[in-house]
């Protein structure tokens, strides 16, 4: 990277930085050039020397002058005028704003206990960096979670990968720890990429760049897509399987069959480096691939053909998506797919998966902050005692056992929300958003943190604090939020507006008056200064003018006592290895091998149901448009996609009368909405996709409307309750519903 961070005149200049929230992005820090004049936003570059992006930026980027001076945007903070729900605000200072919150918080942690204050972050952003140390070191609250049922976005994962590898997360080997990239020389290109239940073009998920998947195919690296779907990436595919959804343990279960039957494993790192081999190979034997074409739906020989060229490939990668995490035995999914890594000898080789160790740089800093809890408080949040292995691998609470606490006043009150960045009534994240309506309207006082006002902020709100862009803070990007962090990279502020605050500027602020002995910074600079230091040799000015710093990476760190703790050769597991067998299951009440279970709501374990419900509802594709729930009041971004869309197949469209374009209603016993429909053979048959996060901003925001939360909004239709032992997944990917003719939005 150039030394020059900020270049021109004091009034036209520009801003060398690396991208993440807001608005919504995951970690991923493209690279960017901005253009300000007069201290604003009027073009945005890829930055061609950006070491991982190389210039490559999404249309949301493109379109960030858009978004930061709309007209709706708010850009001071907000106190509520009216009742909630009338979208009635009044002006008021940050000061006066931050005082109100402080009195606010000791009134009701005084009346309720400390535990009173729920913090509600959503997913993907800074917050989610940030929000956990909001409430355990400015609150002193244990009560921290994000809304989405069975903790069903990367959170499985990360915990399934801690378990079984005791690593951090299992990433694709794209090259992305070497400034010299695909020709360093230690690098290998994967000859084969399994992309599992993931869309990572258009979701460049928790660090991964999408883009670069098109970099490895240029250079030889063949595609298999597993999806209900064909994707772009599907359809450039080497083999594409269109599985029934909610099938993948089973699937996985059978590669492993033909990998094993078929001696096409690596029998040295099984030996030296695997831990149960014997029972786990019984296990897959109870799933030979004819068992499993039956169960997914799918060609007996394209699970022989992927099983092989997967395994006889070296080296071979596999990513792994939402499904593993929103299925009802996605974990069992997750631990399977980690064992083909492992039985193949793909794990921490070039051209296999990285498994970086966690982070030190903010991850002490984030443990320390529970130091402000009273002793058993983290210990007892909710949820904690229903569901130990997850207590083991997560900070927040429980968001199933938060939400029926939000219902019933039990065990404790909850009396005072801080929504950090998420619109949880809309279809985002949470199922039952009715219910966390109802729960919220509860509060004494709430406050939001967002950038336009959403239907959350004007349904719930007392407060609303406008939270900065990333062009206007300064800030540091850690791929994998630390859990596989390729590089480090600087958030620098080119655009002064005092308006709105960052979401450590927050904590640090509010932090001064409720718990100042926790938070003796001067501001965000100070505080990322100090935290790289402690780190790094270096601090925030020096990352600054790097840009993007790139650590070393060391292969095989297992064989070098890198992996564990105590320096010896192995990985960070009870038994020292990769278990295929796990030691820590049945502490836990689960089985020690992975297996398949029937979706909990299917047309076999619901017979009952599905003469009326017989279409299979999935959810949660990803669009180059939109994070999420934001960007629908981008006019630019709205002209792509207008509206919420659902995808059929033709046989069903024409077996129901509908065609494309037609406005339909998606309904099953639980709730219904309303989108257009795309008649596509790209869906299997049998199946429909819903998209998620839509409202309309163009709508009335004043209750009972709420810019339209209600009309499109898919998780309506989905149902509340953890299906897994270790209190992980749930069902968005695999529901029951029907679907036929509308007249329009309002059905």
């Amino acid at each position: 990277m150039k030394d020059q961070w900020k270049w021109g005149t004091d009034n036209d200049y520009w801003v060398r930085t690396c991208a993440w929230s807001a608005p919504g992005c995951h970690p991923v820090g493209c690279g960017l050039k901005l253009h300000v004049v007069d201290n604003k936003l009027v073009n945005v570059d890829g930055d061609e020397e950006h070491p991982v992006t190389n210039g490559r930026l999404c249309v949301r980027c493109l379109t960030l002058p858009e978004y930061l001076n709309h007209p709706q945007r708010i850009t001071t903070p907000l106190k509520r005028a009216g009742e909630r729900g009338e979208n009635k605000w009044e002006p008021i200072t940050w000061d006066d704003a931050l005082d109100l919150i402080a009195e606010k918080a000791r009134e009701i942690q005084g009346k309720y206990g400390m535990d009173s204050i729920v913090v509600i972050q959503g997913t993907g952003r800074q917050a989610a960096l940030y929000a956990p140390p909001l409430a355990f070191g400015v609150f002193r609250t244990s009560t921290t979670l994000m809304g989405i049922s069975g903790y069903s976005c990367y959170g499985p994962r990360c915990a399934v990968a801690e378990f079984v590898f005791g690593t951090g997360y299992p990433e694709l080997d794209f090259a992305s720890y070497f400034p010299d990239s695909y020709d360093h020389p230690g690098y290998e290109v994967p000859k084969y990429i399994i992309s599992w239940g993931k869309m990572p073009l258009t979701s460049n998920g928790d660090g991964f760049f999408g883009h670069s998947l098109i970099d490895l195919m240029k250079r030889g690296s063949k595609i298999i897509t597993i999806d209900p779907r064909i994707t772009w990436l599907g359809a450039h595919a080497d083999t594409a399987i269109r599985l029934r959804p909610g099938t993948d343990a089973a699937l996985a279960l059978a590669f492993l069959n033909v990998i094993i039957d078929e001696d096409l494993y690596d029998h040295d790192f099984v030996d030296k480096w695997c831990y149960g081999f014997d029972q786990f190979a019984e296990r897959c034997r109870e799933y030979p691939p004819s068992r499993a074409a039956e169960i997914c739906e799918i060609p007996e020989h394209l699970i022989y053909r992927v099983a092989r060229q997967f395994a006889t490939n070296k080296p071979s990668s596999l990513m792994w998506g939402l499904t593993f995490d929103q299925t009802t035995t996605g974990g069992q999914a997750s631990h399977a797919a980690l064992a083909m890594l492992a039985i193949c000898g793909y794990v921490d080789v070039p051209g296999g998966v990285t498994v970086g160790q966690p982070s030190t740089f903010l991850g002490k800093w984030r443990v320390d902050t529970r130091s402000n809890l009273a002793p058993g408080q983290f210990e007892n949040r909710l949820g904690a005692k229903n569901f130990p292995a997850a207590d083991r691998s997560q900070w927040v609470c429980n968001p199933d056992i938060t939400l029926e606490c939000l219902e019933t006043d039990e065990p404790i009150k909850l009396r005072m929300a801080v929504l950090q960045s998420t619109n949880i009534i809309s279809p985002t994240n949470n199922v039952q958003p009715q219910r966390w309506y109802a729960g919220l309207k509860k509060m004494e006082f709430t406050v939001c943190r967002d950038l336009f006002l959403t239907p959350t902020a004007v349904a719930l709100a007392d407060v609303f604090l406008p939270v900065a862009t990333f062009p206007e803070l300064d800030g540091v990007v850690l791929p994998h939020y630390g859990r596989n962090p390729f590089f480090v990279a600087a958030i620098n502020k080119a655009i002064d507006n005092p308006g709105v605050r960052s979401d450590i500027e927050f904590c640090i602020q509010l932090g001064k008056r409720l718990n100042p002995d926790a938070w003796d910074y001067k501001d965000a600079v100070d505080f990322f200064d100090r935290q790289l230091h402690a780190s790094y040799d270096f601090g925030f000015d020096e990352l600054r003018h790097m840009g993007v710093y790139q650590g070393e990476y060391t292969y095989k760190k297992y064989e070098k006592g890198l992996s564990r703790g105590d320096g010896k050769p192995g990985f960070n597991t009870p038994s020292g290895r990769i278990e295929l067998y796990s030691l820590l299951y049945p502490m836990w009440g689960e089985d020690p091998l992975p297996y398949y279970h029937e979706p909990y709501y299917s047309k076999y374990s619901h017979p009952e149901l599905a003469e009326e419900y017989p279409l299979i509802l999935t959810t949660g594709g990803r669009k180059y448009t939109s994070f999420h729930s934001e960007h629908r009041m981008i006019a630019s971004l709205r002209e792509i996609d207008p509206w919420a869309k659902v995808t059929i197949h033709p046989a069903d469209a024409e077996k129901y009368g509908i065609q494309n374009g037609d406005w339909v209603t998606i309904e099953n016993w639980l709730g219904k909405c309303q989108m257009k429909a795309w008649v596509s053979e790209v869906i299997k048959e049998g199946v429909v996709h819903c998209e998620h996060g839509w409202w309309y901003p163009e709508q009335e925001g004043a209750e009972p409307n709420l810019f339209g939360v209600w009309k499109s909004n898919v998780n309506l239709l989905l149902p509340h309750f953890c299906v897994n032992p270790l209190g992980f997944g749930s069902i968005y990917k695999e529901m029951m519903c029907k679907i036929y003719k509308a007249q329009g939005l309002d059905g």
